[in-house]
């Protein structure tokens, strides 16, 4: 288990404006090269992840070690992969108590949405760092509570890392929610194609998709059209 710490946001302030789909006007109005600063202050990325291997395969589900996860998507796309990478990113609690103390609604969800990025921001990094400190090529990702992979396998995935509250500062809720708020887990894997969760996702007017959605894909993967 190794953990990677000052992990920098490499994102920019229109970022956070286009996916709020804010203008410059409004954004001036309401102090935005402030709000920007305090983000950039209180965003912490870290990261903790392993080297694990897959030790037997089914058709809906996969060891990894002795930790079992369940997802027909999770394993055809590990189906000719043997090392993987589980992960847990988190930028901590000191922006999210920050957004909470917010009386404007733009400005808390300016913060929040700040955030979400830093986190895409610290994700993509480790890929990164992962592809080439391994000799790696393409690398994807998929975490718990994506498509088929329910948000209960959390537990799991928590449990190869042991104690993650005093590695990294991060827990689980009952519902298997992350505490901090903005902290994101799954596995990391290299691919020839790279893979995204929204091409097998119907949801419509999501922010946060990243490309478009193919129902062909979907059902090769063997999930419903929705």
């Amino acid at each position: 288990m190794d953990k990677l710490d000052g992990i920098p946001a490499e994102f920019k302030p229109e970022e956070v404006l286009k996916r709020l789909g804010m203008s410059k006007e409004l954004a001036k109005r309401l102090d935005i090269e402030g709000l920007w600063r305090t983000a950039m202050s209180m965003i912490h990325p870290k990261a903790l992840y392993t080297t694990a291997y897959i030790t037997n395969r089914r058709e809906t589900a996969l060891d990894i070690g002795e930790v079992r996860l369940a997802s027909r998507v999770l394993t055809r796309n590990l189906e000719k992969v043997k090392q993987v990478f589980p992960y847990i990113v988190t930028i901590g609690k000191t922006l999210e108590d920050e957004s909470s103390k917010c009386e404007s609604t733009l400005q808390r969800l300016y913060l929040e949405t700040a955030g979400d990025l830093a986190l895409t921001s610290a994700r993509v990094r480790l890929e990164k760092y992962l592809s080439e400190s391994y000799g790696l090529g393409n690398m994807s990702h998929m975490g718990p509570g994506q498509l088929d992979w329910a948000i209960t396998e959390q537990k799991q995935l928590f449990s190869i890392f042991g104690d993650v509250q005093a590695s990294l500062g991060v827990r689980l809720t009952d519902s298997f929610l992350m505490i901090p708020r903005k902290s994101i887990s799954g596995i990391i894997f290299p691919t020839e194609t790279p893979f995204v969760s929204c091409q097998l996702c119907p949801r419509k007017d999501c922010s946060s998709r990243e490309v478009a959605y193919s129902e062909s894909l979907r059902r090769s993967y063997g999930l419903d059209s929705e």
